[in-house]
């Protein structure tokens, strides 16, 4: 009997535990809703309003009718249109003749200049001791005919640059539009700064190209892009301004800079020293465009002092931000 009385209360158990709802596990406690936001408002996905400041930074250079640097010049003495508009507001105004420099000293080492490459190598060594500041500046070499070839990367130490030209060997075709387009690009856009800076390059060549894939307008546009400029020193002593010259001027002028053409290679010194002497001497301004659409387009800047009788070299334009 005790055997069949157990048997029946284990099946009775079995019963009851088969036929009980099971309880859901407890869940966390979800947080108050925030005082002023409704539940709706928490549900809804966050939106992120992100503004852009477009700013267009300058750098000018003012000269007299004798080729004179003036420098004392206040923003009420100039005129200023992007895109034939003035700017929207001026934010910097100011001469920076000691801002730090990022320059980039392009040799041409082609056929064409092999009787003369030693006197230019070393007018290009006297240069970078007169210019680089070993506290502040930066600068590295590259050489190129057929191709391009960095010898010396970027650093501030004089001696080691030097080095960098005496490596260069004449020899080949040229790729000069190819060696701008890649200086500006990869070494002067990606050298990292911590504040503002003034990237040139020094181009010293006789402004043909027999090599280059890159189109002059490409490089030149990527010069504007990389906001470089480009001082450009020819090599060709024939006095003849064939379309080499007509090269270096183009992308001097399209810059903000200064194409020269010695007669002598002894005057190459002199020539260097102007080029020292401007980067030294330039005005520095930053504004914001009155209507700046973010299409990509090209934006022309025009700027004249009051005085007729002065002179001013600016970029001639900027490329607008694509959405």
């Amino acid at each position: 009997m005790r055997t069949l009385a157990a048997l029946v209360f284990c099946l009775q158990m079995c019963c009851l535990v088969q036929g009980q709802t099971t309880v859901p596990a407890p869940q966390p406690s979800q947080p108050a809703t925030a005082p002023g936001v409704s539940k709706s408002d928490e549900a809804a996905p966050l939106q992120v309003f992100r503004t852009r400041v477009e700013e267009v930074s300058l750098v000018l250079t003012v000269t007299d009718k004798r080729g004179r640097f003036v420098k004392d010049l206040t923003l009420d003495e100039f005129r200023i249109l992007d895109n034939n508009r003035p700017p929207k507001q001026v934010l910097k105004f100011e001469p920076q003749t000691n801002l730090p420099l990022r320059v980039g000293l392009l040799i041409d080492a082609s056929n064409s200049i092999r009787e003369r490459f030693s006197f230019e190598q070393q007018a290009a060594i006297e240069f970078l001791h007169a210019i680089i500041r070993s506290t502040t500046d930066r600068a590295f070499v590259l050489g190129f005919d057929e191709v391009w070839d960095v010898t010396q990367d970027f650093t501030n130490d004089v001696d080691l640059l030097s080095r960098g030209l005496k490596k260069i060997r004449p020899g080949g075709g040229t790729a000069l539009w190819d060696s701008v387009f890649y200086a500006c690009r990869d070494k002067l856009m990606q050298e990292k700064t911590t504040g503002p800076v003034r990237r040139a390059i020094i181009l010293i060549s006789d402004g043909d190209d027999t090599q280059s894939r890159v189109l002059p307008k490409e490089a030149i546009e990527m010069a504007q892009r990389a906001e470089v400029i480009v001082y450009a020193v020819s090599t060709d002593l024939n006095g003849i301004r064939d379309s080499g010259s007509k090269n270096l001027r183009a992308l001097a002028e399209a810059t903000g800079g200064r194409a020269f053409f010695p007669a002598k290679v002894q005057d190459l010194p002199d020539a260097f020293g102007q080029v020292e002497g401007e980067l030294r001497s330039q005005y520095a301004l930053a504004y914001k465009p009155a209507d700046l659409i973010a299409n990509g387009q090209f934006r022309p800047i025009h700027i004249v002092t009051k005085d007729k009788g002065l002179k001013v070299r600016a970029r001639r334009g900027y490329f607008a931000p694509k959405e």
